[in-house]
């Protein structure tokens, strides 16, 4: 696991909720920004990919009825506004951070330009990718794969509410069992709800590995990072 040097981290816009129902709690986001720094300071390069679903969800009944493409481009600058938060609270740290958005934005951050986000990260910025791929009917997590794969990233670390994939939700069966490793075609063949399908298949097809762990643990990051965590890897060697 240490043998990373750049990796992509995903994390559900859910995580930045805290207690709440929907919105940002400033306090979980100061958390998470603290454990990014912990993990850039042993010299990774990071790139984030944050969700929408505390903003957007927030605001579910609106989307009912709603034309798919409208709603998924609502959810996409949902990713803009956790990703500006997370900025902020980056550089209250001390970590330099740009936001690139796939929609572009120019009052607010950058475009995403490939080489120019290569260019951030040689000078140890966070990049921070918002608004998905650009385009509706792709989820977030596509928008990982897709980042991940872009910038030669070693691992995509997808930080969750559970601390890896289980056979079964074990919030609801207590006997569910956790997997250490697994492959990228058993995920997709038995459906494990890791990342959706396409997500999923780009990393298999880019030999990208997914690290799967709880984000809710203080201090996970740098666990997972250090081999010493639990968490689930995807990758071509899984069963």
């Amino acid at each position: 696991m240490g043998a990373y040097r750049r990796v992509l981290l995903k994390l559900s816009g859910e995580v930045l909720m805290g207690e709440q129902s929907f919105g940002i709690d400033p306090e979980t986001v100061a958390r998470v920004a603290e454990e990014v720094r912990a993990a850039k300071d042993t010299g990774l390069e990071i790139c984030l990919v944050i969700g929408g679903g505390n903003i957007f969800r927030g605001m579910a009944g609106a989307a009912k009825g709603m034309d798919r493409a409208q709603a998924d481009y609502m959810g996409m600058l949902a990713t803009v506004m956790n990703a500006l938060a997370m900025q902020n609270a980056l550089e209250q740290l001390g970590v330099q951070t740009r936001v690139q958005s796939a929609i572009e934005m120019d009052k607010v951050c950058e475009p995403v330009i490939r080489r120019r986000a290569e260019r951030h990260l040689e000078k140890g910025r966070v990049v921070i990718f918002a608004a998905g791929v650009g385009a509706p009917y792709f989820t977030t997590d596509s928008g990982a794969a897709l980042r991940a794969a872009e910038m030669k990233c070693d691992a995509l670390l997808k930080g969750t509410s559970v601390d890896g994939v289980y056979d079964a939700d074990p919030k609801k069966v207590a006997t569910a069992k956790r997997y250490d490793t697994l492959g990228y075609d058993r995920v997709l063949s038995d459906n494990l709800k890791v990342m959706d399908a396409s997500a999923v298949a780009l990393c298999r097809d880019n030999n990208i590995p997914i690290v799967v762990f709880s984000i809710r643990e203080q201090g996970n990051i740098l666990k997972v990072l250090d081999g010493s965590g639990t968490y689930t890897v995807v990758n071509s060697e899984g069963k």
